[in-house]
């Protein structure tokens, strides 16, 4: 228990530790494999490779990102929801260029493929199945093509003494394919999941896996073909062996979990080549990075942020209309990783040698020690936009403004420093993106109170540690000397390099101090006059909902502008927000940011209870876990009516309460306190017939106060109260419902329907939209064999717990009244945290205080 304790308090450093060695160890790694290569000896080999060999390797780039569009092509069939070829290639280009470059703890293909697929109207539950599926035809083609290649062409794999020979891997070979045989032969026609402990596969069947080992084969082949191609003198015949070295570094990468496979995939490839060590084939990973990951994320972002500037300057209709809509939730994610990809220029350039020409033209113009201070302001960039680029992602405004000057001041001081035109340009041209997208960052909050993932906190680290591995294999050849440090001369780049290099650190190490070392914000008491919910944001509401913010459990985060707040509770080490924000739409994500940043402040874990589909993208930008929760009914009230066959039962139940003497009646609220004494007697004689305690949070309590708040229906018998509820409403009249609804044993048959039909014909009068008949747990879960485990069990709960709760009882007295159903969510942590947040949460509505 101390251990998983000691864990889940220090994830995040854990993790971030982790991956950052990882990484050190492959660069460590590639700086001994490349003990022997000169800088200079890999600048000629570039500067040696043919235009042709460059122009086939951006075709064998372009044939395999074009095959990686199929893979959704292929998902999105096979679940049954096909969508147009460009959405479903703009979800995948998208995608892989992000999880290629940045890793799959960061900017996630997930979180691309969500925006692009939930605007093209797909559900969680399908959205999940794509990836799923994506993900089996990615490792599919990887383990089939590397069985098929080992039992083929067996070669020695080894570094530094330590390996495997050719018969262990032909060994390995033949396994792998029989593996997938029998799991093919296994999941038969129409697939099966497979159960290994704690981890659930999902199998497609026999046909389907064929179809996607054959894409992912294809991809696989282009895109080691697009690194084969730039190795000058290789004999083709050589290539399956090049392929398996490939193969080996790809899976290197993705076990690793390093961003990007910086210093993992070279290192690799390096020592399981023949070729290892030499200039060339150094020259060749160089290039073949920038052809394969930088140029498609490149092309990436231009075509997001292209969209994302005509959608707010020039509104169009169809289907450019709708690329657009998607490109507005991509854009800032594209933006950020492009921005990350600036900060890594201004790192890398400070690592690396001037150009001697360009030096000496610029000591004609500049003092040395003007040059000097622009080398280290440069780096220094550089480092911020790493930082800052976590703020483009979360859409904050000061974070636009702020590296729009990081950018301007680091194209600037490029040129400075030694004329570095190229990096300028680039860095302008991102500028220009950014401002072009301005729009897309319209958050106000404090960066200075950020909340950093653990994945963006290990990319950082990767990227700082990848300029100065390269820094030190620049100047390898350079003695190390102490007086290195203070030496100022034209030709001083080594000493530069050191300089920079120490001030990032020290600016990235206070950096983190001011965050660890900022005083604690003080939580205001629950019920202090700074801690009620806004009139205004109440007011701003289309939800009833809302109204649970007067039960008197909730502590509430209001914003500046008062137009919005997030009710809450804290149990336990979970905060547990109570549905949607409340009011205005524009200031959810702020709200919930900081919201989050509080409870990680605290070592909390943030649980979002039956949030809508409008919160579920930020929910995907908070980084928590999207299961399903059931489904709530909603009447369309102007077209409600008991006549007609379908409205037979509530017709003949609304009669039959009718001739045993019920009435309607509503109460307004100023008049609810004279009957106060009646209703609790009504509620203590419910309560003890039906075995229940009062509960909280979710939903409200016979508390005289707070049922005062509000005008109140009743069913009378003669004089006699026989059932009433609290009637919630909104202001704009979007939604009418009820909390309480509590009646006596003693009553006419079907009084409560009575109760609901004529508030609701009440309703319509009034003008309402629509009642709330509230949630059904659990209803609308699918147990399909791609559905996930959260799914399965809770329709398995549904269809077979009808003794523990009456799942689908409610949900059939419900659809009496012929609702649409729609659904809502839980959102919280990954992982055992998920299950521990549920536990904390049904102690708040039980309301059981930890």
């Amino acid at each position: 228990m101390k251990v998983r304790n000691f864990l889940g308090a220090y994830r995040t450093p854990l993790s971030v530790g982790l991956v950052a060695t990882l990484a050190a160890l492959g660069l460590v790694a590639l700086y001994h494999l490349l003990h022997a290569v000169r800088p200079g000896e890999v600048t000629a080999a570039v500067a040696a490779l043919r235009p042709s060999r460059i122009a086939l390797a951006v075709l064998f780039t372009a044939g395999s990102y074009a095959t990686l569009t199929l893979y959704d092509v292929l998902a999105l069939h096979a679940i049954g929801r096909p969508l147009p070829y460009r959405t479903a290639a703009l979800a995948s280009f998208t995608s892989y260029t992000l999880s290629h470059n940045l890793g799959l703890s960061l900017l996630t293909g997930g979180s691309a493929r969500y925006r692009v697929y939930s605007a093209a109207g797909l559900s969680m539950g399908d959205i999940a199945r794509v990836v799923a599926i994506a993900s089996f035809t990615f490792w599919g083609g990887v383990l089939s093509l590397a069985g098929l290649m080992l039992a083929w062409r067996p070669q020695p794999v080894g570094i530094g003494g330590i390996g495997l020979g050719a018969n262990a891997m032909q060994a390995i070979g033949f396994t792998l394919l029989l593996a997938i045989a029998g799991l093919l032969l296994w999941s038969g026609r129409r697939g099966r999941t497979l159960v290994l402990g704690r981890w659930a596969l999902p199998l497609p069947g026999i046909g389907l896996a064929l179809a996607l080992i054959a894409v992912a084969a294809s991809d696989l082949a282009f895109a080691s073909a697009a690194l084969f191609i730039l190795v000058p003198g290789v004999d083709p015949s050589l290539w399956p062996i090049f392929f398996i070295g490939y193969t080996i570094a790809i899976i290197a990468v993705l076990i690793s979990h390093v961003p990007g496979g910086i210093g993992v995939f070279e290192a690799v490839i390096l020592a399981a080549l023949p070729t290892s060590s030499s200039p060339a084939l150094v020259a060749a990973l160089l290039v073949y990075r920038l052809i394969y990951y930088i140029a498609p994320l490149m092309l990436a972002i231009a075509i997001v942020a292209v969209q994302e500037g005509r959608r707010w300057r020039k509104p169009v209709h169809g289907a450019v209309r709708n690329l657009q809509l998607v490109a507005a939730g991509l854009a800032p994610v594209m933006l950020s990783a492009l921005v990350f990809v600036g900060g890594c220029i201004l790192l890398v350039s400070g690592s690396l040698p001037a150009e001697p020409q360009r030096t000496a033209t610029l000591i004609d113009l500049l003092p040395l020690p003007f040059i000097e201070t622009s080398h280290m302001a440069a780096s220094l960039s550089g480092a911020a936009l790493l930082i800052l680029s976590s703020g483009l992602y979360r859409r904050l405004d000061g974070a636009f403004w702020l590296t729009r000057l990081f950018l301007l001041a680091g194209a600037g001081f490029s040129l400075l420093k030694g004329l570095d035109y190229e990096e300028a340009m680039a860095l302008l041209a991102i500028a220009a993106l950014l401002q072009w997208t301005q729009p897309a960052f319209y958050r106000r909050t404090q960066l200075t109170g950020e909340a950093l993932s653990a994945g963006w906190l290990a990319t950082v680290a990767v990227a700082v540690g990848l300029s100065v591995w390269i820094g030190f294999f620049a100047y390898k050849h350079v003695d190390y000397q102490n007086d290195l440090w203070w030496r100022f001369a034209v030709r001083g780049d080594a000493s530069r390099f050191l300089r920079a290099t120490f001030g990032v650190a020290v600016f990235l190490v206070g950096l983190a101090g001011f965050r660890l070392m900022r005083p604690a914000r003080i939580r205001p008491p629950i019920g202090s006059a700074s801690n009620r919910p806004d009139p205004q944001a109440l007011a701003l509401s289309s939800r009833t909902e809302a109204n649970l913010a007067f039960t008197g459990d909730k502590r509430f985060l209001t914003s500046a502008s008062g137009a919005c707040f997030v009710m809450y509770q804290i149990q336990g080490h979970s905060w547990i927000v109570m549905g949607d924000p409340v009011g205005a739409p524009e200031e959810w994500n702020d709200l919930l940011w900081q919201l989050r940043e509080q409870a990680d402040a605290a070592q909390g874990r943030l649980l979002l209870y039956q949030i809508s589909a409008e919160g579920l993208p930020i929910a995907i930008e908070l980084g928590l876990q999207i299961v399903k929760y059931g489904e709530e009914a909603l009447v369309d009230l102007p077209r409600f009516c008991i006549e007609g066959p379908a409205a037979k039962a509530l017709r003949y139940a609304e009669r039959r309460a009718a001739r045993e003497g019920a009435t309607f009646e509503i109460v307004p609220a100023e008049r609810v306190p004279a009957i106060i004494d009646l209703l609790a007697g009504i509620s203590d004689r419910w309560l003890k017939a039906k075995g229940h305690r009062e509960k909280g949070f979710s939903v409200g309590r016979f508390d005289p106060d707070y049922i005062a708040r509000f005008d109140c229906a009743l069913v009378r018998q003669g004089d006699r109260i026989v059932a009433f509820a609290n009637i919630w409403a909104t202001a704009d009249k979007a939604e009418l419902s009820v909390d309480l609804m509590r009646h006596d044993e003693d009553m006419p048959y079907g009084a409560m329907d009575f109760l609901f039909i004529h508030l609701m014909l009440w309703g319509r009068a009034q003008g309402y939209a629509r009642f709330s008949l509230g949630l059904a747990p659990l209803s609308g879960l699918e147990a399909r064999r791609l559905a996930p485990l959260w799914a399965k069990l809770g329709a398995l709960l549904y269809r077979h717990g009808e003794a523990l709760y009456g799942f689908e009882g409610l949900r059939a007295y419900k659809d009496k009244y012929a609702p649409v159903w729609e659904p809502r969510f839980v959102a919280g942590p990954q992982g055992l945290s998920l299950g521990r947040a549920l536990i904390d949460l049904q102690g708040l509505i039980a309301a059981r205080k930890t």
